[in-house]
C-alpha cells in the first residue's frame, strides 16, 4: 500500500537519465518535455512502476509511463497544467492505499501521483483537530493522503471522533469520499460524504480550489462520490463528535430471511430521534454452509451449535449490532441493549455479546489483516461486487442470489456482508448514486481467492448482474466496475448529464482518474 513507493529518491534519478530518451520515441510526450520543477518527480525506475500498475484486486494491471512525487499541492497543479498544455494530455490518476480492486487506481501510459509523498510536505499537520468547546462544531482538517487510522487517533486525543466510517481504516480520506465511505453507521449519519464540511482541490484544469456547500458548490458535490472524475482531494474538513469510549458488540443468528431484514429494517428506523434509544452500529452478514466456515468471531463452547445450526439451514443470516457508552452512560447502556433486542425474532439462545474498546471495534478487521498478511492470504486476488439493492427487491435478490447462485454453485471464499442504508442521509446534489427507495441495502460479496480461480469468481459477479438485470432489480453499483458508456449511463441514471457536465466543466481534457474507465469506454 503506501509502502510500495518508499523508494531512495537518489536511487530514482539514477534510473531517470538512461530512460529518458529511451523513452521519447514511443511516447506522445516525453520527460525532455516536462518543466524542471517536474522531471526529478517524475520516476521512471522499472520496479516502481510495476508495483504502481496493480492494486488490492490483484486482477488489473496497467502500467504508468511514471510515478509522479509531489513534496507540495502545487506540484499537482503543476502536473496537471503540464499534461493540459500538450497537444495530446497524458492522464493522471491520484493513488493513496490503492485499495481499489479493479484498476481505478491506475494510469495505463500515463502518470500515478503518489500521494502518500504529501505527508512529507505536512510536516505533521495533515490532521488538525479544531474544537473551540463553545459555539464551532468541531472538525478536523485532514489531509487527502492521510489515512482513516490516524485520524482516528488524533481526534481521540480530544475526546472526539468522525461520525461516519469505513469498516477497513487503513484507507485514505481523499479515496474513500471519492466513492462514499459506508459501514454499519451510513443508516444513522449517512456516508462519509455527508460528513464534510469543505474540501481543497485541484481539479483537471490544475486550479486549487476550496469549496463547499456555499462556496463553489458545483465543484463540491461534484467530487464527493464523483469517483476522482473532477478533481483531486487534497484536505478535507470532517465533522466530529463526542468520542465514547467502549462498545457494546452483538450478534444475533437467523434462519429466515425475511425476519432478519424486518429486524434490520426496524433497528435503523430509530436512527437518532430523541425520544428513541438508537443503535448506533448496524450490519449483517452470512454464514453459509461451504467451507471454509469461519466461526473465530464466536465463543469456542458456542461453535458446534453454530455449526449445528448452519448445517441445518444452509445459511444463517447475522445481524451485527453495536451500542457505543462512556463513563456517563455507562450504568443504563445493558438496559439499552436490552430495549434494542426486545421483539426482535432472531433464533432463541442465538445472541453473542462482548465488551470492547471504540478503537478496537472501528479497526477489528486489521487484525484480520495481519493474520492474513502472516498466512500469505492478504496480497491475492480480490474479485469484488459490490451493490446497492432497493428495499423492496431485497427478498427476491436473497433468493435469487443468495440461494440460488451462491450457495448452489458453492465456490464463495470471503465474506458476504448486507445491511440497510436510510436515503434520506444522502445529499442528491452529490455525485454518488444510489436506488430511489427510502431504504436500500448494502451486499458487498467480499471474495478471495488464487489466482487460478479469478475468472470462475468473475463469472458468478456476473451472473448475480444478469440474475439482476432479468429480474428488473434495479441495483446500482458501489465501487462499480462498468465497461461500456451505456453501462455508465445506466449506473448514473438520472445523474449522468450533470456528471457529464461536470466533467466538461473541470476535466476538459478527460485527464483525471481514468482507471474508471467512465469516458474512456466504449
Amino acid at each position: 500500500m503506501g509502502s510500495y513507493f518508499r523508494f531512495s529518491k537518489a536511487f530514482v534519478v539514477l534510473g531517470l537519465a538512461f530512460t529518458v530518451l529511451s523513452q521519447a520515441q514511443s511516447q506522445p510526450w516525453s520527460l525532455l518535455q516536462a518543466p524542471n520543477d517536474l522531471t526529478l518527480k517524475l520516476i521512471r525506475d522499472p520496479v516502481i512502476l510495476s508495483l504502481a500498475s496493480t492494486d488490492y484486486g490483484h486482477i488489473v494491471h496497467d502500467n504508468p509511463f511514471a510515478i509522479f512525487s509531489p513534496s507540495s499541492i502545487s506540484d499537482i497543479s503543476l502536473l496537471i497544467n503540464f499534461s493540459n498544455s500538450l497537444a495530446i494530455p497524458f492522464t493522471i490518476a491520484p493513488r493513496g492505499q490503492a485499495h481499489s480492486v479493479n484498476g481505478q487506481a491506475m494510469a495505463n501510459d500515463g502518470v500515478v501521483v503518489n500521494m502518500t509523498e504529501l505527508n512529507g510536505f505536512r510536516n505533521g499537520a495533515g490532521i488538525v483537530v479544531v474544537s473551540d468547546g463553545r459555539t464551532n462544531a468541531p472538525y478536523a482538517d485532514v489531509g487527502g493522503e492521510q489515512i482513516w487510522i490516524d485520524v482516528l487517533h488524533a481526534t481521540l486525543e480530544h475526546g472526539l471522533t468522525p461520525l461516519s466510517w469505513t469498516d477497513y481504516l487503513f484507507l485514505s480520506v481523499g479515496g474513500t469520499l471519492s466513492n462514499a465511505g459506508i459501514s454499519g453507521q451510513s443508516f444513522r449519519f449517512g456516508p462519509q460524504i455527508s460528513n464534510v464540511h469543505e474540501l481543497d482541490v485541484v481539479t483537471g484544469k490544475g486550479d486549487l480550489v476550496t469549496c463547499s456547500s456555499d462556496n463553489n458548490s458545483e465543484l463540491f458535490y461534484a467530487v464527493l462520490g464523483g469517483l476522482g472524475q473532477f478533481g483531486i482531494i487534497t484536505r478535507a474538513r470532517i465533522a466530529l463528535g463526542p468520542a465514547p469510549t467502549r462498545v457494546k458488540w452483538l450478534r444475533l443468528l437467523y434462519n429466515d430471511f425475511s425476519a432478519f431484514s424486518a429486524d434490520q429494517e426496524h433497528l435503523i428506523s430509530f436512527n437518532g430521534r430523541n425520544d428513541t434509544i438508537a443503535a448506533d452500529y448496524v450490519e449483517g452478514f452470512l454464514l453459509l454452509n461451504q467451507p471454509p466456515l469461519d466461526l473465530s468471531s464466536f465463543p469456542a463452547p458456542d461453535q458446534p451449535r453454530v455449526t449445528s445450526l448452519v448445517t441445518q439451514y444452509g445459511i444463517i443470516y447475522i445481524i451485527e449490532l453495536v451500542k457505543y457508552y462512556d463513563n456517563s452512560t455507562q450504568e443504563h447502556v445493558d438496559e439499552d441493549v436490552k430495549v434494542l433486542v426486545e421483539g426482535l425474532k432472531f433464533v432463541p439462545t442465538f445472541m453473542f455479546e462482548k465488551d470492547a474498546s471504540y478503537e478496537e471495534f472501528l479497526n477489528r478487521v486489521h487484525a484480520d489483516e495481519l493474520f492474513l498478511t502472516s498466512q500469505g492470504l492478504w496480497d491475492v486476488p480480490h474479485p469484488w461486487l459490490n451493490l446497492f439493492v432497493p428495499g423492496s427487491r431485497i427478498s427476491d435478490f436473497d433468493e435469487g442470489v443468495f440461494k440460488g447462485i451462491i450457495l448452489k454453485q458453492n465456490i464463495t471464499a470471503g465474506v458476504a456482508i448486507i445491511y440497510p442504508m436510510n436515503r434520506s442521509k444522502w445529499n442528491d446534489q452529490m455525485s454518488a448514486v444510489t436506488p430511489n427507495e427510502d431504504v436500500f441495502y448494502t451486499v458487498s460479496l467480499l471474495h478471495s481467492t488464487g489466482f487460478d480461480k479469478v475468472e470462475e469468481f468473475q463469472a458468478q459477479n456476473q451472473q448475480i448482474l444478469k440474475f439482476c438485470k432479468d429480474a428488473g432489480i434495479e441495483i446500482k453499483q458501489y465501487l462499480p466496475q462498468n465497461k461500456t458508456r451505456n453501462e455508465w449511463i445506466k449506473q448514473f441514471g438520472s445523474k449522468w448529464k450533470t456528471f457529464e457536465e461536470r466533467k466538461n466543466q473541470f476535466d476538459p481534457n478527460r485527464i483525471l482518474s481514468p482507471g474508471q474507465r467512465i469516458f474512456n469506454s466504449i
